[in-house]
């Protein structure tokens, strides 16, 4: 019964079934895990003259009078009074014969928002009733009534009148597949009982606690749906791990020794120990599903070049995939630097490439003679074939969506490639136990040495003229800067206008120094032309859109101002900041602001003002956005949580491990209920 779809319910025909569905409620299940957004109080009659503005509250009082206002905007006014006070009805839509309906002496019984206005007390547009004197004064409601997340054309009465019926379905339709023992908290209620509370809660009952998800009844949910998206994972990595059908890359050591000796740098102890994880992983027959993750300027490249270096080695292939071309062409930069002497070919593929090169490219790589690809997402196009792919790399992962990044995977030939997806948006740990669960985490977290310090400042942008004198003084002395310019627009064209203004201001304020101008609008030659130029030391500022915010290195670059700060996250805050700070000397960040700031704007730019940890940055966007922003899951719904919460609820992932090994191997067919339940469809992306 539990899958039985809402038209099983009375009253739900095609119309309705269809509003439903834009809330993503098809079956009863679905609907009775819809929770309350807040509830309202009809369980009492509350006295006038004891109101105060701001509360919703239920009232019974008399009419004194009743009239249609005239002026600049027609309404019907009701004068209500109950004996310890009076109150104002107003109406702006109304009928004719509502207002003779409401004739004095009519009782009647309303809900709605007090507000205070120069008459005194109101309502306006209350929900009311009329009621025979003499009644009583105990409302019909026993529970407090539960306001849900609704749709055009879908009304709260509708809402409740489903739910109703569906709690009335209990427990069939919702059965507990949880045992007691694969509860953490003895003391929660078992899932019927957490369902009656969260959706017909007594008066007495603790709204604030169930609101913020510190109730019994929501963290038995939360559990369960934790649970259920974990094991999803884990599934998915146990069906891969099954197929077992992964190249052993384990002849590709002397290789990768060969490009550790002729690297101009150490790797630091971080680097070696995740290069001797990948190694591992890629040495077996079953495919590496592994996650890196490390803050800006952690070294994430040469480790992954490391591991191009183990597959090539090996006579295979590898694909290392960026989102945007600006990040590729580091890529690009860097493998041929490193590859180059060791008589490895790259490839480069990208859709914005002539057709002749790309058609000769793609002929080299079919042929087997390029060993490395490095692009955009022109490398999961069908017109791209490898000779032998053993290893994808994937980088700034939580860019691409699901299909894309796995869509690599079947130019294998049959041949399930490794994986190493990486980060430079650190992700916390309680959220990597759960969003991760399908992958093995290896993080860098030790920085380079020889790094300077980064001082990060916040101004007004009423001070713009000082930041420039300072621009002018770190550029005197022969450094390098970037200008970043952002919008609230989403549109590289804005953008791109906002930026060259900027340059040309910029530029005739500094007259003495070079400024070049990057943006998303630019072919890549010219933004390549221009970046070349900045990273030989030609052009002294370079003013850019966010296109800059990973893959460029330039040590001599110290400081960056970045205009309209506070329209920015902090994960893309702390990656622009991190261009700075890639040489030994000290460097400065300016976050220029136009006020007034919000709360959440006040609360980012203050993290980037106390902290360069790319991992407690990360924890505090965590609750400051949410997972589903961060992991950039919201085209796919993975981590659409209806009712956990990454954040809040992160003290019950080390339960939600525990048990998802221990259902998975002695309940299967409870764990496929629970993950139908709660996951549903969005299964199907983590088997894609």
């Amino acid at each position: 019964m539990e899958g039985r779809r809402l038209t099983a319910l009375a009253g739900v025909g095609p119309r309705l079934a269809e509003r439903l569905q834009r809330l993503g409620l098809e079956t009863v299940a679905d609907l009775l895990l819809h929770l309350p957004l807040r509830y309202e109080d009809r369980t009492r009659l509350r006295p006038i003259g004891g109101l105060s503005p701001g509360e919703s509250v239920l009232i019974e009082g008399r009419v004194e009078w009743a009239e249609v206002a005239t002026g600049r905007r027609k309404r019907l006014l009701c004068r209500l009074s109950d004996g310890t006070g009076q109150l104002e009805l107003v109406f702006f839509h109304f009928y004719p014969r509502q207002a003779e309906r409401l004739q004095r002496g009519a009782v009647l019984r309303c809900f709605g928002e007090v507000r205070s206005a120069y008459t005194g007390l109101q309502m306006v547009h209350p929900e009311y009733q009329r009621v025979a004197p003499g009644d009583g004064d105990r409302p019909d409601e026993e529970a407090l009534t539960p306001v849900y997340r609704a749709t055009e054309g879908l009304y709260q009465g509708q809402l409740r009148r489903l739910v109703d019926a569906a709690l009335g379905w209990l427990p069939e339709a919702l059965p507990d597949r949880l045992p007691a023992a694969a509860l953490p908290d003895t003391g929660w209620p078992d899932l019927e009982q957490a369902l009656r509370l969260v959706h017909r809660p007594p008066p007495e009952a603790d709204t604030a606690a169930l609101l913020d998800g510190s109730h019994p009844a929501v963290r038995r949910l939360a559990y369960e749906e934790l649970l259920a998206h974990h094991m999803t994972l884990r599934r998915r990595r146990q069906a891969l791990h099954a197929e077992a059908g992964a190249p052993r890359l384990d002849g590709g050591g002397a290789l990768a020794e060969r490009l550790c000796r002729s690297l101009p740098f150490t790797l630091t102890g971080a680097q070696q120990r995740v290069a001797a994880e990948i190694a591992a992983d890629m040495a077996r027959a079953v495919p590496m599903l592994r996650l890196l993750q490390g803050d800006v300027g952690s070294g994430k490249t040469v480790v992954a070049a490391l591991a191009c270096a183990r597959a090539v080695g090996s006579g295979y292939q590898a694909a290392v995939m960026a989102p945007t071309e600006l990040l590729a062409e580091q890529h690009l930069r860097s493998l041929e630097a490193w590859f180059a002497p060791l008589g490895v070919e790259v490839a480069w593929l990208t859709g914005g490439r002539p057709a002749a090169r790309q058609r000769a490219a793609l002929e080299r790589l079919a042929a087997g003679e390029a060993g490395i690809a490095v692009g955009t997402h022109a490398l999961f196009q069908e017109s791209v074939a490898f000779c032998r792919l053993g290893l994808v790399v994937v980088d700034e992962q939580h860019r691409f969506g699901v299909h894309q990044r796995l869509a690599l995977k079947e130019k294998g030939g049959g041949c399930e490639p490794h994986q190493l997806t990486m980060t430079a948006t650190p992700i916390p740990r309680t959220l990597a136990m759960t969003a991760y669960a399908d992958l093995d985490v290896s993080a860098l977290d030790e920085r380079p040495p020889g790094r300077g310090a980064v001082q990060t400042v916040v101004l007004a942008d009423r001070r713009r003229a000082e930041v420039v004198e300072r621009l002018r003084a770190a550029l005197d002395e022969g450094r390098q800067a970037y200008w970043v310019c952002t919008l609230i627009e989403s549109s590289e064209e804005l953008e791109a206008e906002a930026a060259a203004d900027t340059a040309q201001q910029l530029g005739e304020a500094l007259p003495e120094h070079r400024v070049a101008l990057v943006h998303g609008r630019m072919g890549a030659g010219e933004k390549e032309q221009a970046m070349t130029a900045f990273a030989r030391g030609e052009v002294a500022l370079l003013v850019a859109t966010t296109v800059i915010e990973v893959g460029v290195d330039v040590p001599n670059a110290t400081l960056m101002v970045i205009d309209n700060a506070e329209r920015l996250g902090l994960a893309q805050l702390h990656q622009l900041r991190g261009r700075i700070g890639r040489g030994s000397a000290s460097s400065a960040c300016v976050l220029m602001y136009h006020g007034p700031l919000s709360e959440s704007a006040r609360q980012r730019l203050a993290v980037l003002r106390e902290t360069d940890d790319g991992f407690a940055i990360a924890q505090r966007d965590l609750g400051i956005r949410g997972p589903g922003e961060m992991l950039g899951t919201r085209q796919t719904g993975a981590l659409s949580l209806r009712v956990g919460d990454l954040h809040r609820d992160a003290d019950l992932l080390e339960a939600v491990q525990g048990a998802a090994g221990e259902l998975l191997d002695s309940a299967p067919e409870a764990a496929a209920a629970l993950i139908r339940r709660w996951v549903g469809e969005a299964e199907r992306y983590g088997q894609v």
